[in-house]
């Protein structure tokens, strides 16, 4: 299934539009994690160990978004966006919003 933050795709068009659809996941840090997270803190760089954490909970939110979308009957997401927000100080949550759409070739 297509997912594109555009409100079009060139070469296709959108024949039906299914709504809206989302997917979300929320995620806690891991004690051992921050423990490493504190280190490079105090040298500088990348928190490579975040970095990972946000980048596996998009894709689970995005996984999450297209089931709705398939249940919906449509074979494409347009105009998504992501939010993320604290749940609390040790946890997070992806959110990513698109519209469901049904698309064929022009």
């Amino acid at each position: 299934m297509l997912v594109t933050t555009s409100q079009t795709i060139a070469g296709k068009r959108i024949v039906q539009c299914h709504g809206l659809v989302r997917g979300n996941t929320i995620r806690a840090r891991h004690v051992g994690k921050d423990i490493l997270a504190f280190f490079k803190n105090l040298v500088g760089g990348e928190i490579s160990e975040y970095t990972k954490l946000m980048a596996e909970s998009r894709e689970q939110a995005i996984d999450r978004m297209r089931d709705e979308a398939r249940r919906l009957g449509a074979n494409a997401i347009v105009a998504t966006t992501f939010t993320t927000s604290m749940v609390s100080q040790a946890a997070a949550e992806i959110l990513a919003i698109g519209t469901a759409v049904t698309i064929e070739d022009e």
